[in-house]
């Protein structure tokens, strides 16, 4: 035992053996309650560096079980693969043999990645890990090649309504990381999804929390020092990654990464907020756990699995090589990207987006990625972030739209209800033209008109008016009169489902159309394939709310003008040599007023744009 490699829960050996395994550094004793089919009690032996461990004949899968902590009280496994009665019961056993058949999968490369962002309980009718099957080659159809799963732990329900709507949460209130959400199904259907997704050249990235637990259900403190009083979180008690016996803490979250990649086949993880990761020692956990993930890729995987980092603080130490002073994870999200184009289409200067509102911020980004790199940020009041200009756009994710996004919007309104259908085409061109690797939210490609609010269930009634409150709290600083709707309503849950079948209804349809043709030039086009920052550049026009981006490579250029205006511009584009259009939002094709853009393009001559919309031009 030791180290960094030991493998928690339940581990099931086949023919009737289970290998129980935990971590409880500071307790006397702790026996399995095995509860099925007979009730017995099986003490654990006590292993070095605080771990405990038994291997029981005659226990199979589907076995429920539990901890008894110094012969008191009874919980249930901290590492639980499945919680089929919800975060109070009991822990199950389960067999993790599968029949994979996806042995000619080999990943798809990073610099080429389009994310869809999913919840699992609002995609599909069903809410489940199987229905999102039937969904997948209309995806692959779109261009997507890697859907990106919200958070599937195990998180509370409430048993007060029917079945199908007990549990609603989006999942980043989970309580065991390992322990898929039995709401969506077994953890062999999310192996079957997975499966299915490789069968159709898409990645599979889950969305993980190794910041925080959730507040029902949460016996973690029971069981081994895993918060410390040290560092405060919006959540409470900060987990420990460097406090006294913080090795038990950091082994249970690397051993929950190599979990889903191994035994899920997963292709990446997107880590939560990464800055509440709070870290003060000489190797920060996410150091660590990208490494244990390279090493792990190295040990005879047939393909590479990546580390995707949430993180608002505009730090590229996240992604740099470890040679270089950084943690080697793969790619991290920027919001400056959203929040500086976000901020021009809807006008918002309200909470954050008062750092926001200039054509030449949004300029900027298609450039440097961060516009706050060590400027003065009137929202936060003090300096943030800091140059990423060493690192590739490749290794930045980018959107207009993505879960906390429209959930930070009182009523959970997508872009649909808020800006023009010019305006969704624009954005849509914004995102996918750009050099980063971009983020598409469920619904968005076809202008999906559900909302998608914060919703929750529990079973507390004091937790449940907590919630309520702080829902409310939050959205002070956008000074709202209204109240927000009501996050334990199942209504609030069945709001926030799509509307699937508009995809092929008018200009639904058309806008499915148009992001499709966006992602086909994205993944042919070689301009919009190099992705070296020295072949982009970005210019603005403050007084017309232009910005123009030329992005080129040996053999091609291309040109492209965002007016942000609600009147037409003209304008004379930075070109070298002849040019003939390519894409214009305005056409009537594309369900526009009609677009007054020239076909072909001398060097010199004005081009007239029309509001709210994008033109691309490629050099002859």
């Amino acid at each position: 035992m030791g180290g960094y490699c030991v493998r928690i829960g339940a581990n099931y050996l086949g023919n009737g053996e289970c290998e129980f395994t935990v971590w409880s550094p500071l307790l006397d004793s702790v026996t399995v309650k095995i509860l099925t089919p007979e009730p017995q009690l099986i003490p654990l032996k006590p292993q070095s560096e605080g771990y405990w461990q038994i291997k029981v004949n005659d226990v199979y899968p589907g076995t429920l079980y539990q901890y008894v902590l110094n012969g008191q009280d009874t919980f249930a496994d901290p590492a639980s693969q499945y919680q089929p009665e919800g975060v109070h019961g009991p822990s199950q056993i389960v067999d993790q043999q599968f029949e994979w058949t996806d042995e000619g999968w080999t990943g798809i490369a990073v610099e080429s990645l389009i994310f869809y962002e999913l919840h699992v309980g609002t995609f599909t009718p069903e809410g489940t890990f199987t229905a999102i099957i039937s969904r997948l080659p209309e995806l692959r159809e779109l261009g997507i090649n890697a859907i990106e799963i919200m958070p599937i732990s195990q998180f509370p329900g409430d048993t007060h309504v029917e079945a199908t709507l007990a549990y609603r949460n989006w999942g980043y209130d989970g309580v065991y990381p390992y322990a898929v959400q039995n709401s969506y199904g077994s953890p062999a259907e999310l192996k079957q999804l997975v499966n299915a997704c490789h069968q159709h050249d898409i990645a599979v990235v889950l969305d993980v929390v190794y910041n925080h637990f959730g507040p029902e259900g949460n016996y973690m403190a029971q069981f081994a020092p895993y918060f410390t009083k040290t560092y405060k979180t919006p959540w409470g008690d900060a987990l420990n990654f460097d406090d006294a016996h913080s090795q038990g803490v950091r082994n249970y979250f690397i051993q929950n990464a190599l979990y889903w990649l191994g035994e899920f086949h997963i292709d990446a993880l997107r880590l939560d907020a990464t800055q509440a990761i709070y870290d003060l020692g000489a190797k920060h956990f996410l150091w660590e756990l990208a490494e244990a993930v390279h090493h792990f890729s190295q040990q005879g995987q047939k393909w590479k699995r990546h580390l995707i980092a949430e993180s608002d603080m505009n730090n590229p130490q996240i992604i740099r090589p470890v040679e270089l002073g950084g943690y080697g994870l793969d790619t991290q999200w920027s919001d400056d990207f959203h929040h500086a184009l976000h901020a021009l289409l809807t006008g918002d200067r309200q909470g954050y987006y008062e750092d926001f509102g200039q054509t030449a911020q949004l300029a900027k980004a298609y450039e440097d990625t961060f516009v706050y790199d060590w400027k003065y940020a009137p929202h936060r009041k003090r300096f943030h972030g800091v140059s990423c200009r060493d690192r590739p756009l490749s290794q930045f994710t980018v959107c207009i739209q993505n879960h906390d996004q429209i959930g930070n919007q009182m009523k959970g309104e997508r872009l649909t209800q808020r800006i023009s259908f010019e305006g969704l085409k624009l954005a849509a061109g914004a995102v996918l033209l750009s050099p980063n690797l971009p983020l598409l939210f469920m619904g968005e490609e076809y202008g999906e008109t559900a909302p998608f609010i914060y919703f929750v269930s529990h079973s507390d009634p004091d937790l449940i008016q907590l919630v309520r409150a702080g829902r409310k709290q939050e959205f002070e600083a956008f000074h709202y009169a209204d109240d927000p709707p009501d996050p334990e309503s199942a209504e609030t849950f069945l709001k926030s489902k799509l509307n699937w079948q508009l995809r092929n209804e008018g200009k639904h349809k058309v806008l499915w159309d148009w992001y499709r043709q966006l992602i086909n030039f994205r993944k042919t086009h070689p301009a919009l394939l190099n992705q070296d920052r020295n072949f982009i550049q970005a210019t603005s026009d403050k007084e017309k709310e232009l910005v123009i981006v030329r992005r080129w490579c040996e053999s091609t250029e291309l040109i492209f003008v965002m007016n942000f205006n609600s009147s037409p511009m003209t304008v004379t584009l930075p070109i070298g040599h002849n040019a003939h259009k390519l894409l214009d939002s305005a056409d009537t094709s594309w369900s526009g007023p009609g677009s007054e853009a020239a076909e072909h393009l001398s060097v010199g001559q004005e081009v007239k744009i029309k509001a709210t919309s994008i033109v691309l031009y490629e050099r002859e």
